[in-house]
């Protein structure tokens, strides 16, 4: 018969663990001078709850700027009138210096007739170097556009024959400059014309011209001569026809 008493609460002892698993354990001692009978400090988060667990529910989305809705139709009219303000102040420096170009540099024009004719045919677009009589005087052979000196209103694109001082006539339709024949071989045969014409002397400040087509232009044969200030500018380039391009 055993002596163990069924009743009995004793609780035989567990057996001591295996020396070779001692290193899993560790005894965690109490720091030097602390109440080894103290209450455990409770576990506290490093972070409010707040921020570590959302509420309860569906998120509420959170506006990137909180600001009255007038205010921000204020400012959006604002924006539009700031670039409205900006595109008005391009549009006038575009004018101001468009207005600067064709007043002192350059010039585009349209050929309308046939006096220029075969350099220049009708409704031909060219570019006009007013600058170019700023700075020094019509040459010999310059194609120019000049003011009409009948009706200054109206501008004409001729050839500078004769400068101040030349001597000019015309035999036959042969132009003779200070009695020598110019060099006029851009005239074909079929533009030439059998008038005659002087001879006369230049004035000062004055030039004489005439068109290419001598049989179909207006030109000093009939109006005699043009005052420099009339001469707007020298024909510079041909831009279209674009085929046709061609530098002066």
């Amino acid at each position: 018969m055993s002596d163990h008493n069924p009743y009995d609460p004793y609780t035989p002892p567990s057996p001591a663990p295996d020396p070779s698993s001692q290193e899993s354990y560790r005894t965690l001692e109490p720091p030097a001078g602390a109440d080894p009978f103290a209450a455990p400090e409770p576990l506290v988060p490093a972070e409010p709850v707040s921020a570590l667990v959302g509420p309860i529910g569906p998120p509420v989305p959170v506006p990137h700027e909180a600001r009255p809705v007038s205010q921000a139709g204020g400012l959006g009219v604002s924006r539009v009138v700031e670039e409205v303000v900006a595109w008005l102040k391009t549009l006038a420096s575009a004018a101001v210096y468009a207005t600067l170009i064709v007043t002192f540099g350059f010039q585009v024009a349209r050929v309308e007739g046939q006096s220029m004719a075969p350099t220049l045919a009708d409704q031909d677009r060219l570019i006009v170097n007013k600058l170019a009589y700023r700075l020094g005087d019509p040459q010999v052979g310059d194609i120019v556009m000049l003011y009409y000196p009948l009706n200054p209103e109206k501008s004409f694109v001729k050839r500078v024959i004769a400068e101040e001082g030349d001597q000019i006539r015309i035999v036959d339709g042969r132009v003779y400059r200070n009695d020598v024949p110019i060099n006029d071989d851009y005239v074909p045969a079929e533009y030439r014309s059998h008038d005659d014409w002087g001879p006369e002397v230049v004035p000062e400040g004055y030039y004489f011209v005439m068109g290419d087509h001598r049989n179909n232009s207006s030109d000093s044969r009939h109006w005699k001569y043009v005052p420099k200030k009339y001469i707007i500018g020298k024909v510079q380039l041909r831009w279209w026809p674009l085929p046709e391009a061609r530098i002066f």
